[in-house]
């Protein structure tokens, strides 16, 4: 069986994100590039793939079979890498790191001054919403991942990398603005624009509501910090939004309301599977990244 290294890495990327187009953006190929690498991979196995299901991509018997022995090659090339990277120390590298979407405020500034410390270390940032890094961290498809919640499984280590707050925001003119210690009932009976069910942030919210003992009024859910300012700013309600996805883009359409038990503390963290040695790469990242201003 001749199979090349590129056909595996298209194969791969289309199982995982389930359509060639993305998985084409992904490896910087074009979409006839990609599908050609997929169809002689194909033909090398000797049977199809995927099945489409009108617009849909499902795995064959054949294709579950290959991806399973994919990501173990792909481990296996991580390990050596690391490998020699170990030997090389941090002359040369790869660093791989996927985050949760908000985290993108402020992790690749983190990556741009280690980079410029490491000029010959190469980065890659996977960002996403909180299932599909968990899925990633459940693979090991990367070195480090950034949650403001840690999951529940699988088991990991954590280090605090960042420590933010949520804070409840509304539109400039709203009649809460320039309240002093607004009670948190009077919050839930606002309507209110959140993150999505499952995010970090939302998760935060819901517990600090059920806390209380109060049921907001959820009138959108939206799965983008920058949606979800303009909804507010467009007069649709109030919401909750981590402090770090406010101060890049200050807009003076927004106001923080000073809300009884807000703002409301929001941590984040570096984090990798327990028990798992980290690369040289890895370990100075950590260190400079949770290092003191």
């Amino acid at each position: 069986m001749h199979w090349t290294f590129r056909q595996l890495e298209a194969f791969e990327a289309t199982a995982r994100l389930g359509s060639m187009v993305k998985a084409a953006e992904e490896l910087g190929l074009t979409q006839p590039t990609l599908s050609m690498q997929v169809r002689k991979l194909s033909e090398g196995v000797g049977a199809p793939l995927f099945d489409h299901v009108g617009r849909t991509l499902r795995l064959t018997d054949e294709g579950r079979d290959l991806l399973v022995m994919c990501r173990e090659v792909f481990g296996a090339v991580a390990r050596l890498e690391m490998a020699l990277s170990e030997r090389r120390g941090l002359q040369r590298g790869t660093l791989r790191i996927a985050a949760a979407t908000t985290a993108k405020y402020f992790v690749p500034r983190l990556l741009g001054e280690f980079c410029h410390l490491h000029p010959s270390i190469d980065a890659a940032l996977e960002i996403g919403g909180r299932p599909a890094i968990l899925a990633r961290l459940r693979e090991g498809l990367d070195d480090l991942y950034v949650f403001s919640r840690l999951p529940d499984e699988p088991e990991v280590e954590a280090v605090p990398v960042l420590d933010d707050a949520l804070v409840v925001v509304a539109a400039s003119g709203h009649p809460l603005a320039g309240r002093r210690a607004i009670p948190l009932a009077e919050v839930a009976r606002e309507p209110l624009v959140l993150r999505e069910p499952g995010s970090g942030t939302r998760s935060a919210v819901d517990q600090r509501f059920a806390e209380a003992g109060l049921h907001p009024r959820v009138r959108m859910q939206i799965g983008s910090n920058e949606a979800i300012k303009q909804a507010v700013i467009g007069g649709l309600g109030l919401s909750i939004l981590p402090q770090v996805s406010l101060e890049h883009d200050r807009d003076e359409r927004l106001v923080h309301l000073d809300v009884e038990g807000f703002p409301m503390r929001h941590r984040w963290y570096l984090v990798h599977p327990a028990g798992r040695r980290l690369s040289t790469v890895a370990r100075a990242f950590v260190e400079a990244a949770t290092a003191p201003p």
